[in-house]
C-alpha cells in the first residue's frame, strides 16, 4: 500500500458495537462511536496535510508510547462532547480520566472512585498503568504503523481501531511490575488475565476481522 492511501484511516464497522455491553455513568456505545469517528477524521486530515508536504504520517514519526497516549487523550477529550454526564478530569494527572459531570469541584479530583480511566494500545492484552487500583478501565486497541516499521521493511498501512473493551477492575486484576536497582524504566502495573477476561466479556467494539 502506498503512503497516500495509508493516510486515510479504516472506517469503523457499524455492526461492530455490542448492544448488550454494560457501561457506567450514562455512557453509551453511540457516544463512543462518535468519539472514535472524530479521531479517524482528525488523523486522516492531519496525515493528508503532512503527506502533501512530503512529511511522514503522525504514527510513523511519533514514539509509539506518545502516539498511543495521544489516541487515549483524544478520546478522553472527545467523548464528553457527546456524553454530557461525563467530563474530563481537570486535575493534573488525576484519576480517572473521565469523571461524572458536576460531582467534583471544578471537575477536578486527584483520585476519584467514580468515572472511567481510558487507555489506547497497539497490544491486544497486558495493558499497563502506573498504579494497581480499582478502576473502570476502557481500552482502545488499534493497528497502525510505528516509528520502527520503516527500518524493519514493514509496509505502509492505514490506522484502524481493532477493538474497544472495558470493565470495572479491582486491585487484584493488576500485577505490579517492579524494576532492578539499575533500571530507569518507569514502574508500572499490568492488567492480569483475570482483568483482561472481565474486559473481553464486556467488549464494546470489535472490527470484523479482529
Amino acid at each position: 500500500m502506498d503512503e497516500i492511501t495509508a493516510c486515510t484511516p479504516v472506517s469503523l464497522d457499524s455492526r461492530g458495537f455490542n448492544k448488550k455491553v454494560i457501561l457506567p455513568c450514562g455512557l453509551t456505545t453511540l457516544h463512543i462511536k462518535k468519539g472514535m469517528a472524530d479521531f479517524l477524521d482528525f488523523l486522516g486530515f492531519l496525515n493528508q496535510q503532512l503527506n502533501a508536504r512530503r512529511l511522514p504520517r503522525l504514527e510513523s514519526f511519533l514514539m509509539p508510547a506518545n502516539f498511543s497516549s495521544m489516541v487515549g487523550e483524544f478520546m478522553s477529550a472527545t467523548i464528553p462532547k457527546y456524553c454530557r454526564s461525563l467530563t474530563k478530569n481537570t486535575y493534573h494527572n488525576g484519576h480517572p480520566d473521565l469523571v461524572p459531570a458536576g460531582k467534583y469541584e471544578r471537575n477536578a479530583v486527584q483520585h476519584g472512585t467514580e468515572g472511567i480511566e481510558i487507555k489506547a494500545s497497539r497490544h491486544g492484552s497486558g495493558w499497563q498503568g502506573h498504579n494497581a487500583e480499582d478502576a473502570w478501565l476502557m481500552v482502545f486497541v488499534f493497528d497502525a504503523n510505528s516509528l520502527r516499521d520503516a527500518s524493519k521493511g514493514i509496509a505502509s498501512k492505514p490506522f484502524r481501531f481493532l477493538k474497544v473493551v472495558g470493565a470495572q477492575l479491582a486491585k487484584s486484576d493488576w500485577s505490579f511490575s517492579g524494576r532492578s536497582a539499575t533500571s530507569r524504566r518507569t514502574i508500572t502495573a499490568s492488567v492480569t488475565r483475570s482483568g483482561s477476561e472481565k474486559m473481553e466479556a464486556n467488549w464494546i467494539y470489535r472490527a470484523e476481522s479482529e
